[in-house]
């Protein structure tokens, strides 16, 4: 019996998320960026095919080979349908092969060759990242076509509305179609801000990983793997070894290798205080301190590095009490020299709380910037609450735990906050 539609989907949801990014870049630099939409099109339709063939028939032996036939033979179409259009712009040397029906076919092929295709995914990383679209447009193009987040996960990765998201996508896409953006890497003069808008993407999309919008799913670890595979494309391409890039591999190896002691069997939370260390992913950590040695070249101390630096103290501290709480808010302070935002600002007063208490967390809490940003970000009232608990102010408390339940999509977080409020009431 073929398995059940749910199951395939389940089945095969990491292999579609993967492999719909590679497809993305071949199809884009087959039909031109300002031809997005029918990339997108075609790698839509070749996911449903293989969902509407494979709930039937089975999963094949090579998912990822059928995945790339079908999304060829389906351009294929897409040609010969429109061969009399101006639509698509075969004219340059390494496309003009498929303006003839002789040589159509193997020169698809020569699109799909594996050897070209992580290439050919960086170089598509760069295009969304081009220097004429502002940074947050880059980054939400990228999330979205490349890496296949919602409108929803993108929303809360920016702190802002799903409205916003969508306008920024038609904006960024309409530049494509205007500017006809070329699939190819930045000139050596160039190539560090663009890395930076392409690392800051592959950070918001692991921070989705780590913490999931997704209202049953606290942890997912598809996502997580999906930034680390185009963070380590990155590490390993020549274009791109700069030490920023190592510097965000080890902060997600660090932050990674926690993942198993991060919930209880039943799904529920275990904050850091309570985590088994034992189930500790030593061989990431080993892996985080080698790419953190990697990243210590040059003069450059970015933002990357910092937080590398942070987790790197919560993966050496041999138990929470041990912790090097003051070092860490010598980072923090650091970090928010180099790099400000209110979620630093935010992630600083947690550790300020651990080292001068809640009174001196509180008033600092008042002090940051842009609090109405913040205002939509359950982790604040969660950390108000915290505050106030730790101050003896129930009521406070409970008030700013029933405001971050009610912000929060997550039924993990919803449980620990529900908990937090027993404990506090009784």
């Amino acid at each position: 019996m073929p398995p059940h539609p749910y199951q395939v989907t389940k089945l095969t949801e990491h292999l579609f998320r993967t492999e719909a990014k590679k497809m993305i870049a071949v199809l884009t630099k087959i039909f031109g960026t300002e031809n997005l939409q029918t990339a997108e099109d075609v790698v839509q339709d070749t996911l449903l095919s293989a969902l509407d063939v494979w709930k039937l028939k089975g999963i094949p032996d090579n998912p990822s080979g059928w995945l790339f036939r079908v999304a060829k033979n389906k351009a294929i179409d897409i040609i010969r349908r429109n061969k009399h259009s101006l639509q698509y712009d075969f004219t340059d040397n390494e496309k003009i092969l498929l303006t003839s029906e002789y040589t159509l076919t193997s020169a698809m092929d020569n699109f799909w060759q594996e050897k070209i295709i992580n290439d050919d995914l960086l170089r598509m990383m760069f295009a969304c990242c081009h220097p004429e679209i502002s940074e947050e447009n880059q980054i939400t193009l990228i999330l979205k076509t490349l890496c296949g987040f919602s409108t929803v996960e993108i929303a809360r990765a920016f702190l802002t509305s799903e409205e916003t998201v969508s306008k920024r996508l038609y904006r960024t896409k309409e530049f494509f179609r205007q500017h006809k953006i070329k699939l190819e890497f930045p000139a050596a003069d160039d190539i560090k801000t663009r890395t930076d808008a392409v690392l800051n993407a592959v950070y918001l999309l692991f921070n989705e990983g780590y913490n999931s919008t997704n209202a049953e799913e606290l942890i997912r670890k598809d996502v997580i793997e999906e930034a680390m595979i185009l963070c380590k494309l990155l590490t390993e391409n020549s274009h791109t070894q700069i030490p920023e890039v190592f510097a965000l591999m080890a902060l997600m190896c660090f932050h990674s290798s926690r993942n198993e002691s991060r919930l209880t069997a039943e799904g529920e939370i275990i904050l850091l205080p309570m985590q088994n260390r034992s189930k500790w992913n030593t061989a990431l950590i080993e892996k985080g301190n080698a790419y953190m040695n990697k990243a210590a070249f040059g003069d450059v101390l970015s933002a990357y590095h910092l937080e590398a630096a942070i987790a790197f103290e919560h993966c050496s501290a041999t138990n929470f009490e041990m912790t090097n709480w003051k070092i860490i808010l010598q980072y923090y302070e650091w970090l928010m020299q180099i790099a400000p935002s209110p979620v630093t600002a935010l992630n600083k007063v947690i550790v300020l709380m651990q080292v001068n208490g809640a009174q001196a967390a509180l008033l600092e809490l008042q002090e940051i910037k842009d609090l109405k940003k913040l205002g939509r970000y359950y982790l604040y009232y969660s950390l108000l609450g915290e505050i106030h608990l730790r101050l003896n102010n129930k009521e406070a408390a409970k008030e700013n735990f029933d405001i971050a339940i009610n912000l929060t999509q997550s039924q993990v977080e919803k449980k620990m906050l529900k908990n937090k409020i027993v404990e506090l009431l009784n």
